[in-house]
Parts: structure tokens; C-alpha cells; sequence
């Protein structure tokens, strides 16, 4: 059997998912994905799965705002202003808004709408989503990313997308979309590398 493959049975086996797998990979050779390591950095990483208890290190979200919430951090990583994407940095966020300490533990639709609301105020003031643009959220976002990358259009991920504006996003179907996202997010982290991190501290502290 090849590295990479007994590194994805072994990540699977031992029940974690595919970020929590590649927050493993970035921890042990600082690279997110297999085919860009050396043949002795998947050594590495799949001595470490090895090594790991069978009981994932993070548990899986849970709860009926998980998804929504999640989407929205990935969002945020996507527009450039998230500069953590696990679920431990989202899960954090939420405890600061709310107090409760999981998306299992979500249930109140008050203390939902905290986490929720915040979250969206953040990526309106930073991130520069209108969320009034379009009714999918998708299409709020890719707007906002394409305006951030209006500026440097000769960007390989900007052209490869084929999409120069959101009215154009719009007839791409939700999968698709969600790889649009993730090629405009690529650019927009490249582009802000030498940007200010922002302070997540200072959300929703007004």
C-alpha cells in the first residue's frame, strides 16, 4: 500500500475528519496536503497516526447551528480574515460570544443568533460582505471576494475561475461554489500575507 493511502485509512480509522487530518499534517511537516510532502514527510505524518489513540483529539461539531456556524468561519478564512481555520479557533469564538463551549451545547436560538450575528458583523466590517446583495449567502460571498481580488485580476486564481463578477457566480451550482470560494480564497490569503492580522478579540465587543 502507498504512504498516502494508508495515511488516508489510518486518519479514517482512528474516526477524525478530513480538516482535523490535515491539521495533523500541518503540525507535523507544516504543509496541508500529501503531494506537496516529501516521501519522508508522510513517513512522518503516518508514524503520527500510528502513534494516535483511536479516540479523535477533537470531536466532530454537533448541534442544529453547527453547520451554519461553521460555514460562516470557512467564510471567513476564505475572505482572508480568519486566520484559523479549525474547529478549536471557531469553537473559541463561540465561548467568547456566548459562554457555551461547544456547538453541542448550542441550543438556545438567543445564544445562536450571539455567535451567529457576530460572526456576520465580522465579515461584513472586515471581510466586506453585503449580505442584502443576493438571497444565497454563497453569492453574498463570493461578491465580496471578487471585489477583494478586483484589483489584481491578473492573478492565476482569479482567471482560472472564469468568473469575474457575482452575477456570474450565481449560475454555478452550490458544489461548484464552494470550490470557487476556496480557489478565491487561495488568492485572497496570498494577497493579504503581508496585511495586519486582524485582532479576533475585538469582535462583538461593541
Amino acid at each position: 500500500m502507498k504512504t498516502t493511502a494508508a495515511i488516508n485509512v489510518a486518519w479514517k480509522a482512528r474516526g477524525l475528519d478530513e480538516d482535523t487530518a490535515r491539521d495533523v499534517y500541518e503540525r507535523v511537516t507544516g504543509k496541508r496536503r500529501l503531494t506537496l510532502m516529501t516521501s519522508t514527510e508522510q513517513r512522518s505524518v503516518l508514524a503520527e497516526f500510528n502513534g494516535t489513540p483511536v479516540a479523535a483529539r477533537a470531536k466532530g461539531l454537533t448541534g442544529p447551528y453547527a453547520k451554519k456556524l461553521q460555514a460562516l468561519w470557512i467564510a471567513g478564512w476564505n475572505l482572508g480574515i480568519v486566520h484559523d481555520r479549525r474547529d478549536s479557533a471557531m469553537l473559541s469564538f463561540i465561548k467568547r460570544q456566548t459562554g457555551i463551549e461547544h456547538t453541542a451545547f448550542l441550543r438556545a436560538a438567543a445564544d445562536a443568533r450571539k455567535a451567529v450575528e457576530a460572526l456576520k458583523g465580522w465579515l461584513t466590517r472586515a471581510g466586506g460582505v453585503d449580505w442584502s446583495a443576493f438571497s444565497d449567502a454563497q453569492d453574498c460571498v463570493i461578491a465580496a471576494q471578487l471585489k477583494a481580488l478586483s484589483r489584481s485580476r491578473d492573478s492565476v486564481g482569479y482567471k482560472a475561475t472564469g468568473i469575474t463578477s457575482a452575477a456570474g457566480a450565481k449560475a454555478v451550482d452550490s458544489i461548484a461554489k464552494v470550490a470557487l470560494m476556496r480557489l478565491l480564497g487561495e488568492q485572497i490569503r496570498a494577497k493579504a500575507a503581508e496585511a495586519p492580522i486582524a485582532d479576533l478579540r475585538q469582535v462583538g465587543a461593541n
